[in-house]
């Protein structure tokens, strides 16, 4: 069973990351909907503010209460989030609360030890968190069901909306286990390959949503693409330290060829149809992955 201390401290980080993750997506959802499906772009709003609120209140309650160590892991904000958040915004013309993001970038670290009353408001921000996972979960799941079925239109690949759906379904497994002041249960080919797998996708998205001129990204998003694959192939026979550094190695990679991507679109000097929010979007979760491969 997890001690208080360690209850807070987890739940706060994987709230932090999860539930601005879950915001963007509503995000990008809401904005590559057509103007005929506008009750459905209505729907992502209204549960992306959701998640703003969540994650608003999260941020109040991590000053103080989270390691040095991971407020500079860039897994919860990058150095580029607000300005790829104001860029995309005035691109797009949806809204995105960025004063969350001021915030954040002014958190604190440690201060001290987590209070009774911490505790027990942390299980609460978990159960509305999952409560709106829920209705999340279920208006993925039918937009993909719509989109197959060629009863709506919308600009992300059906793979993409797929992916969006095992990441919530990720985050809600991580906080029902939290409820129950434990830790998920995953075997260490089964954690690997779901982020490397993430990580895969990211690659194949990208390769797909740059322009046919820009060869020499997309042969390194196809290389990184197969080098992913491979690791999920060949976790099972491989042995465990040799897997861990080989998946570590290759997050870093794709972690620095996605940073210098975000440099790139919020420059203007890459073509492509990727707003700069999603291309630090995936740079987020590269640094996340990192994170967790790097402590085992």
């Amino acid at each position: 069973m997890l001690s208080r201390e360690d209850f807070v401290g987890i739940s706060i980080e994987v709230n932090l990351f999860f539930q601005r993750i879950m915001k963007e997506h509503l995000f990008f959802i809401e904005v590559n909907l057509q103007p005929a499906a506008k009750s459905y772009i209505d729907e992502a709003d209204r549960l992306k503010r959701s998640f703003e609120q969540l994650l608003s209140e999260t941020v109040y309650y991590a000053n103080g209460m989270i390691s040095k160590e991971a407020m500079e892991s860039n897994a919860f904000v990058t150095p580029y989030t607000l300005k790829a958040e104001e860029i995309t915004s005035k691109l797009t013309g949806a809204s995105i609360n960025m004063e969350i993001t001021r915030k954040e970038n002014n958190l604190v670290g440690n201060t001290g030890a987590p209070h009774e009353e911490l505790d027990r408001t942390l299980t609460d921000l978990n159960n509305r968190s999952l409560n709106v996972l829920k209705e999340v979960i279920a208006f993925k799941q039918k937009l993909l069901d719509m989109d197959l079925g060629c009863n709506i239109f919308i600009t992300l690949y059906p793979e993409l909306l797929e992916h969006l759906i095992h990441e919530a379904r990720y985050y809600s497994q991580m906080l029902e286990e939290l409820q129950k002041r434990e830790l998920p249960k995953k075997g260490l080919c089964d954690e690997l390959n779901f982020w490397n797998h993430i990580m895969e996708d990211h690659a194949q998205f990208i390769d797909g949503m740059l322009d046919p001129t820009e060869r020499a990204l997309k042969e390194t998003a196809k290389s990184l693409a197969k080098r992913f694959e491979s690791l999920v192939e060949e976790c099972i026979k491989a042995a465990e330290r040799e897997i861990i550094e080989r998946s570590s190695e290759a997050t870093r990679e794709i972690r620095n060829f996605k940073q210098a991507a975000t440099r790139g679109l919020l420059e203007c000097k890459i073509r492509s149809i990727i707003p700069p929010l999603l291309a630090d979007h995936v740079l987020r979760e590269a640094n996340f992955y990192l994170r967790m491969v790097q402590k085992d």
